[in-house]
């Protein structure tokens, strides 16, 4: 359950914004967004798309497998059609994908390599899931947090995360960033007063393609990952500043392999440089569950 900060034009340039997103009708959305009935193919973003496809799944990869020892076991909530799971399985690390979409779940199970459900990171005990406390080295949230709307309900997802890891072991759990409804091309989408509403609050619009619920800035992610019960949380940048711009530039482009290296490499240094991982089109904050 992933998605681009930009995926979604399509409004009709009156949006609703700050009046409560229900969370009934986004679930319904992710469902029809993810299923493919919009036309959207999630595996292709990262894979086949744009130049930032790939900086963004390269730089995700690499920050997971920093935190992950030989033969880890690793929840990957949200985990859509496989895209993060199937690399990690195919390099000896012990994978169950949950995704709330079943078409997703049947595509990625068609990987063979590693075992998925359907399910919902609110509810991890869910029959049909049924996962109990302590049964994961590390798991990933690379989605869910975007379609959740309320602080409540993303500190629901965040400690059900925390609840099957084990004492010492890793969470990560990305969010989009507010500007990235800006930087990836929102700008040409919402006029002044929307801009001010998504860089204060966070709000999505309610008239846009992807079903989006919220847009975090980094502190705001760190605090919902500290709250939940995560220690030492670290925020990274993942695309790092020059990731939206390559929204813009196909991936068969003759420029695209060097401009996809001098992103990565700015990714890298920027990190973690105060300021830089909100320009980012995505952060991912990494806790420790604590003893």
């Amino acid at each position: 359950m992933e998605h681009s900060a930009q995926d979604g034009g399509g409004g009709t340039g009156q949006h609703a914004w700050g009046t409560g997103t229900d969370q009934r009708t986004v679930d319904l959305r992710v469902q029809e967004y993810y299923a493919g009935r919009t036309g959207w193919d999630e595996h292709a973003r990262l894979t086949t798309g744009t130049a930032q496809g790939p900086v963004e799944h390269i730089r995700t990869q690499e920050l997971i497998r920093q935190r992950l020892g030989p033969g880890a076991r690793v929840l990957d909530v949200g985990g859509a059609t496989g895209v993060h799971a199937a690399p990690l399985a195919d390099d000896g690390y012990d994978v169950l994908l949950v995704d709330p979409v079943a078409g997703q779940v049947a595509r990625a199970g068609a990987h063979g390599t590693f075992e998925a459900r359907v399910g919902d990171a609110r509810d991890l005990s869910a029959e049909g899931l049924d996962l109990g406390d302590d049964e994961f080295d590390a798991a990933l949230l690379l989605g869910p947090l975007y379609h959740l709307a309320t602080r409540e309900d993303r500190l629901l997802a965040l400690r059900e995360a925390v609840r099957v890891t084990r004492p010492g072991g890793t969470v990560a759990a990305a969010a989009i960033t507010r500007l990235a409804a800006l930087v990836g091309g929102g700008y040409e989408l919402f006029g002044p007063p929307a801009w001010q509403a998504v860089l204060e609050h966070g709000v999505a619009p309610d008239d846009i393609a992807f079903p989006a619920a919220h847009f975090h800035d980094a502190a705001e992610l760190a605090a919902e990952a500290t709250e939940a019960g995560l220690a030492d949380v670290v925020v990274h940048g993942v695309e790092g500043p020059a990731g939206g711009a390559l929204e813009r530039v196909a991936l068969d482009a003759p420029e695209a392999s060097g401009l996809i290296d001098a992103a990565l490499t700015l990714a890298r240094a920027l990190s973690t440089t105060p300021g830089v991982p909100d320009m980012s089109q995505h952060i991912l904050a990494i806790g420790t569950v604590a003893p």
